[in-house]
């Protein structure tokens, strides 16, 4: 693995994610959001977060894989929710456990968090971008 995960102690310490990543691979991967969509673009989880944010963590597992690497790649998340609110904490949580679980990865990364009003599809509930950094 490339990336190295740290809270420095100069800064609050999260339990749900980490402050820095340090990365010395020599590819960088930037991949688009990726969504609740399976890998024949069909919906996946309508109307349930945890299961939209579940198979968007899925798919950025699959395609690290898919390129030789994995989701301990990942060096940035960034989450975008529509209509944010911490109400919706547990469900984002429940995704990712799933997903990591299913991974069989570490999900806890450097992450920025974005409500927004909508995405590009009107069924979609949330979407997931990541870089990574392969050696």
């Amino acid at each position: 693995m490339s990336v190295t995960l740290i809270n420095p102690d100069c800064l609050p310490k999260p339990e749900v994610y980490r402050q820095l990543s340090i990365a010395t691979g020599s590819r960088l991967v930037f991949l688009a959001g990726q969504v609740a969509r399976d890998s024949e673009g069909r919906p996946v989880g309508e109307d349930d977060l945890a299961a939209q944010v579940e198979q968007a963590y899925l798919n950025i597992g699959n395609a690290l894989t898919e390129i030789g690497g994995s989701f301990d790649d990942v060096a940035k998340l960034t989450v975008y929710v529509v209509d944010w609110h911490l109400d919706k904490m547990p469900l984002l949580g429940e995704g990712v456990a799933r997903a990591a679980a299913k991974l069989g990865v570490d999900p806890v990364k450097p992450i920025t968090l974005l409500g927004v009003a909508a995405l590009g599809e009107p069924d979609l509930l949330v979407e997931v971008e990541a870089t990574a950094v392969l050696d």
